[in-house]
């Protein structure tokens, strides 16, 4: 036996040793969980969304971003497994790619299996349609979410179709979070257009309670609530389906 041949099979007998250590260490890296939706040994899932949401465009290594190519294969594999009866989303996140926000959002929204959203710290720009794609959502007390018009960044040619997209990207974004939460069309569209609040733009910054009072977020509260409001939308799905 050659020393290549040595190498490659003393390398195999250290994957055979340590494979779910590695898959661990892999997926916190990757995705901060400690388990794949697949192995899941608990019936509740988290799922935490943090930092800059990032699309088709990577982020520099520098940014804290949440990718939608790791997200979206998640929330499929929870949705499949038996085993996982409730998902809790936590949210902390600035905003980040629009299409990719709604699609996550648009994931969330159509699954079977009940799901609760938790606002910690700030669930801002194109995260309100994810706190609101939940069966039921929370924010703390001290967190924010902050609703402004579309911005694009780079080169935007100045021509009406630019603006005739900008226009039903911001309808796609209006009419989903009227559409899962207790918001007006017209109340969430003029909170994205006030003026005089945010400096040098517009917009509307909504801390805890606001949110509540204001039809966009169900309720305030923390993880402990947020939990036990989960367990009890798993007990009513299962009770129906008996």
């Amino acid at each position: 036996m050659d020393s290549n041949q040595f190498y490659f099979l003393a390398q195999g007998n250290k994957e055979k040793e340590m494979p779910e250590t590695a898959k661990t260490i892999e997926s916190i890296r990757q995705l901060g969980e400690s388990s794949p939706p697949t192995e899941a040994k608990n019936d509740i899932h988290i799922l935490p969304i943090i930092g800059q949401i990032e699309g088709h465009m990577v982020l520099p290594p520098k940014n804290k971003t949440t990718k939608y190519e790791h997200i979206i294969p998640q929330l499929v594999a929870i949705e499949e497994n038996p085993n996982i009866k409730g998902l809790l989303i936590i949210l902390n996140t600035v905003g980040g790619d629009i299409e990719a926000g709604l699609a996550i959002s648009e994931m969330i929204s159509s699954m079977n299996t009940p799901t609760v959203s938790l606002v910690l710290g700030g669930g801002h720009s194109i995260g309100v349609p994810i706190a609101v794609a939940t069966d039921y959502s929370f924010i703390a007390s001290t967190a924010s979410m902050t609703i402004h018009p579309i911005r694009l960044t780079g080169l935007v040619i100045g021509v009406p179709q630019t603006y005739d997209y900008l226009d039903k990207m911001q309808d796609r974004i209006i009419k989903f979070v009227s559409t899962h939460s207790r918001i007006s069309e017209e109340k969430f569209r003029e909170l994205m257009f006030r003026t005089g609040e945010l400096v040098r733009d517009v917009g509307t910054v909504l801390i805890g309670k606001e949110a509540v009072e204001l039809g966009l977020v169900d309720e305030v509260g923390g993880l402990n609530a947020a939990l036990a409001k989960l367990r009890s939308l798993v007990r009513s799905r299962e009770e129906v389906k008996q």
